[in-house]
């Protein structure tokens, strides 16, 4: 036995010690196959989705989610902000109170999705509505270009068509969304990240070229960009393959009118169920008690006299950074956080939203210049805490609210909570207005804005004593009872959409 032993111990082919230029080259192997993995890792996790998940939807929410909202979203912020500001020559306040009115159309979601959901055009549930927003945006969006300068109120009959725009496509797409977060409740959160990834890196491009369409082209003729977006929301109408219904199916919706009394019925039953209504309130009241101020900061900034006189370009960097940081929002939600319950995640991002604030009221009160910080590092700095911490906070928001949907009806349920949440915004936007107004902040006189801000600041850290009504769950428990599901369900999956 031992001379077998020593004969295996001496016939061993491979050196024992290995040199040291090849422990260099097995590290350098490493490391090279660390940060390939890593580059590709975003790459094999849309792999994923494509796979588990139909990969017109996948498109859908890049088209809709990244161009449509987010490119379009932040050229439509920032253009219009310049518009009102330099065109039209408005006060702050009253451009609060336009700007509410651009949240009416998103009120209307649970109309947009009872017509997506019951009235079907030549058969069709999806298409026809995709094509339609997409020419109503065109539209709106060029009249306002083509002829020239409007009075006020046709200005904003314009916007609000490009709004309304967004607000269709939206609707559309937030219908297959909350379908698939029921039926594959593990990819819930990875379905919300796609659309807040989506939705920031369209942002990030929007924001990083506004200033420039506004430097090169002007407030008025910088908003002709905004035609670019609905015109491949059209496009993406005709291309996009969708199961036709059947004549049998067509007749019973026009007959029965069943589908709006069982959908409006199924609504109101679910929402009186506590752990629906209660998450729901908490929602609206965080989002009501936000009291916008971002007029009167914007006002401010910009101003050459009273403020750092921000140049059009450099307002773009900033919420430019500020839509890479909520990229960055998203991925720390995504690899840290979506394990936690809603009602922890919830707590600590408005308390951190409350902290983040208090640097507005340094950046107004010109601290930073005290400590020796510019204004330029300390506004991105600021910008890119702020956006972090608000998409840590409105992902789980939108992820509970998939998972409040009873089945059948989950697009048009979704859009009434996405609604609620829209009355949230313009609340938060109304209420801005008319505390900007009751302090005096106008177009040159900015002395009480600081009081504003530290207004805005107590009421987000009042919002945590209704944290209390969100769930102690996680995104995988069932949160809607049973008994609020439809008895009669539609037999076809209207979401099976394919690219021709």
């Amino acid at each position: 036995m031992e001379t077998l032993e020593t004969e295996k111990l001496f016939s061993v082919e491979k050196p024992l010690l290995i040199p040291i230029s090849d422990h260099s080259e097995n590290k350098t192997k490493a490391r090279r196959n660390a940060v390939v993995s890593v580059l590709l890792q975003p790459f094999l996790w849309l792999q994923m989705l494509c796979s588990r998940l139909n990969p017109s939807f996948v498109l859908g929410v890049v088209l809709v989610y990244g161009l449509n909202q987010g490119f379009s979203g932040s050229i439509f912020k920032v253009v219009t902000d310049y518009y009102w500001k330099d065109v039209q020559q408005v006060q702050p306040s009253v451009v609060q109170l336009y700007m509410g009115l651009y949240y009416i159309p998103w009120v209307m979601r649970p109309i947009w999705g009872l017509f997506t959901d019951i009235f079907l055009i030549k058969g069709y549930k999806r298409k026809p509505y995709f094509v339609v927003s997409g020419v109503l945006g065109l539209v709106s969006a060029s009249a306002i270009v083509v002829l020239g300068k409007l009075p006020a109120a046709l200005a904003l009959s314009c916007l609000l068509g490009v709004s309304a725009a967004m607000a269709i496509a939206d609707v559309v797409i937030d219908a297959c969304i909350a379908t698939n977060s029921i039926n594959i409740r593990s990819l819930a959160t990875d379905i919300q990240s796609l659309c807040m990834v989506c939705s920031s890196a369209g942002a990030l491009v929007g924001y990083a070229t506004s200033g420039v369409f506004v430097h090169r082209l002007g407030p008025q003729g910088a908003l002709g960009v905004l035609a670019v977006p609905p015109a491949t929301i059209i496009i993406l109408g005709f291309l996009i393959y969708e199961k036709r219904s059947s004549t049998v199916l067509i007749q019973k919706n026009k007959k029965d009118t069943d589908g709006v009394r069982v959908a409006v019925k199924t609504m109101y039953k679910t929402i009186k169920y506590p752990q629906v209504w209660k998450p729901t309130l908490y929602m609206f009241i965080s989002l009501a008690l936000n009291i916008s101020t971002h007029e009167g900061y914007f006002y401010w900034y910009t101003d050459p006299t009273a403020g750092p006189a921000f140049s059009q370009e450099f307002v773009g960097i900033i919420y430019a950074i500020g839509a890479l940081a909520s990229m960055f929002g998203v991925l720390i939600y995504q690899k840290k956080l979506k394990g936690y319950s809603f009602r922890n995640i919830l707590f600590f991002a408005q308390l951190l939203y409350g902290f983040s604030g208090m640097l507005d009221l340094i950046f107004i009160k010109r601290w930073n210049l005290t400590l020796g910080i510019p204004d330029s590092f300390f506004v991105i700095t600021e910008e890119s805490f702020s956006r972090i911490i608000s998409k840590i906070r409105w992902i789980p928001m939108v992820v509970l609210s998939t998972r409040l949907c009873p089945l059948g009806i989950e697009g048009t349920f979704f859009a009434f909570l996405m609604c609620i949440d829209s009355f949230g915004q313009l609340a938060c936007k109304w209420g801005g207005g008319f505390v900007l107004h009751a302090f005096g902040v106008t177009r040159h006189e900015f002395g009480n804005l600081w009081l504003v801000i530290l207004l805005r600041n107590i009421l987000r850290f009042t919002t945590l004593c209704f944290i209390f009504l969100v769930p102690d769950s996680d995104h995988l428990d069932d949160l809607v009872p049973s008994d609020a599901l439809p008895k009669n369900e539609p037999e076809e999956d209207d979401n099976q959409i394919l690219l021709l």
